[in-house]
């Protein structure tokens, strides 16, 4: 039954915790992007969030975002991170529509991960940051 089910591989679609100012509070934020990077516009976005760490048996609230239309070449911003969460494992399950098939991918940045040594530029974004594909 299971070998029944199509499952389609998702392509240029990423997520990246960019390290930023924020001129509000004058401080540094992290923050989570999704990215698409097809020629084609995906719709009804649904990211799943939460921290964890495993060995301590420490985990974040879940939270839901939603997002109606993502245009094609483009990116927005999910949520902030804070200092206490950038230590932690971080899961983004990202769930979206495109030409009318629904897609699911999960993404994971590391405990360890989000860290100012890890920073790489994102040219999509123009900003430095993580990158998971």
């Amino acid at each position: 039954m299971k070998k029944d089910i199509l499952i389609p591989e998702v392509t240029d679609i990423f997520m990246a915790i960019v390290k930023e100012y924020n001129s509000e509070f004058q401080c540094d934020d992290w923050n989570a992007y999704i990215i698409n990077n097809k020629n084609i516009d995906i719709e009804m976005i649904l990211i799943v969030s939460k921290g964890y760490n495993e060995d301590k048996q420490i985990e974040t609230a879940i939270l839901r975002h939603r997002i109606e239309k993502l245009p094609a070449k483009s990116y927005a911003k999910v949520e902030l991170l804070l200092n206490d969460v950038i230590k932690l494992s971080n899961v983004f399950n990202v769930t979206f529509f495109e030409e009318n098939v629904m897609y699911d991918k999960k993404f994971l940045f590391k405990k360890g991960s989000i860290k100012e040594g890890a920073l790489r530029v994102i040219s999509l974004l123009n900003k430095r940051g993580i990158l998971i594909k």
